[in-house]
């Protein structure tokens, strides 16, 4: 079934609305966005109104005369996309997709605007000015590698670890799931990875529904979950300063964990919540894949041979800018990785190794086996999962 400058064109349902330089489309079926410039959805409006692509091609040509206009390869597009339904009265065939169900419809829209209002905003940015504070005036808060071991046996602190870390993430995902349901969108939590950390991510695909004045409050909703955390672990060290136990122990485990997530969200060459709130405010989709083009194009030993230029114009000092916190990101995460995570592993081994020369018959021989079967189990996943993601590219 080809298309020509005579065909006739329908379309699948589909909505578009205004976003800051482009137009947004979703593919109502599907749930699928995507953004189109002004031309794109003039020329969707034409096919709609059940004009011959020629006779859209010349419309346009003369209304955008310094636009380069190729309905054939437009049309080409659409048809890629799964946009096209019928092409000169005989119907596509396509395969079925089903749309993404998504949930947590069950949470009111109340309860998210409870956490996430005018004032609510006005009370995480002055939590986040009050940590920051407490943490100039008082560096002995700053957290330190050695917060992580809250006990003598390896095994409670690798437990203890996971436990608090899935809590506090959980808590971080429900600050966008809330922050979602204020607005009455459907979402839901999946499992991802950054680099070498497990994540959970919640999905927010339908927030492109919403005005982009409007997005950010959802891409740093759980950034402000991080910084009340973190406001009752900091103020927690400081009202008891020499308690002893599980109590602190613990509050100090999370105001480590909370900080090092929060600085971890700079690294935008990653897609963290402020990547996207940095895409956002700028108006430029596609950023990071933008910014790696232009960096390759840069750098010769980088480049593709295929590589090809799709930067709008008017967007390449956007690009041009971001890709500077691109390299500064890498900076973040290559000093999160000196000053938090190696330092951990090279204690952990520090504290695991002697024990492994103790007698079998000790508990803290088979504290140490544990701690490092665990951590082997970890490394091999990990080792795993990205060879799976190596073949996948090489596919």
């Amino acid at each position: 079934m080809s298309i020509t400058l005579e065909s006739y064109l329908s379309l699948v349902p589909i909505e578009f609305r205004k976003d800051k330089k482009n137009y947004i489309v979703e593919d109502l079926a599907t749930g699928e966005f995507y953004e189109m410039p002004e031309i794109c959805i003039e020329a969707i409006k034409l096919i709609e109104n059940g004009r011959m692509i020629g006779e859209i091609e010349d419309n346009l040509k003369k209304r955008f005369p310094n636009e380069e206009v190729d309905l054939l390869d437009f049309a080409q597009q659409l048809l890629d996309m799964d946009l096209i339904d019928v092409i000169d009265g005989e119907k596509v065939e396509k395969k079925e997709i089903e749309k993404e169900s998504l949930g947590f419809l069950w949470i009111s829209p109340k309860v998210g605007k409870f956490f996430f209002n005018r004032f609510s905003l006005l009370i995480y940015v002055g939590l986040f000015i009050v940590n920051l504070s407490m943490l100039i005036a008082k560096p002995s808060l700053l957290p330190n590698y050695q917060d992580v071991f809250i006990s003598d046996v390896m095994v409670l602190n690798l437990l203890t670890f996971m436990g608090v870390t899935f809590f506090l993430v959980l808590v971080h995902e429900f600050g966008h799931i809330l922050a979602m349901r204020a607005y009455n969108l459907p979402t839901k939590l999946g499992v991802g990875h950054r680099l070498l950390l497990v994540v959970l991510e919640t999905d927010m695909t339908s927030v492109w529904r919403l005005p982009a004045k409007d997005r950010n409050v959802l891409y740093m909703a759980g950034m402000c979950f991080d910084t009340a955390i973190l406001f009752i672990a900091l103020i927690s060290k400081l009202v008891f300063p020499n308690s002893s136990g599980i109590f602190l122990s613990l509050f100090t485990l999370a105001a480590y964990d909370v900080f090092v997530r929060i600085v971890y969200q700079c690294c935008v060459y990653m897609k963290t919540d402020l990547y996207y709130v940095f895409e956002n405010v700028s108006g430029v989709h596609n950023l990071m894949e933008n910014a790696q083009q232009m960096i390759r194009k840069r750098l010769p030993f980088l480049k593709s041979p295929l590589q090809k230029d799709e930067i709008f114009i008017g967007e390449k000092r956007i690009v041009f800018t971001y890709s500077i916190f691109y390299f500064i990101g890498v900076t973040v995460t290559l000093a999160l990785m000196t000053i938090f995570y190696i330092p951990v592993l090279l204690h952990a081994a520090k504290l695991t190794l002697p024990k492994l020369l103790e007698p079998p018959s000790s508990f803290a021989f088979w504290d140490a086996v544990l701690f490092s079967s665990q951590s082997v189990v970890f490394l091999s996943l990990l080792m795993y999962s990205w060879r799976k993601k190596y073949a996948k590219k090489q596919m």
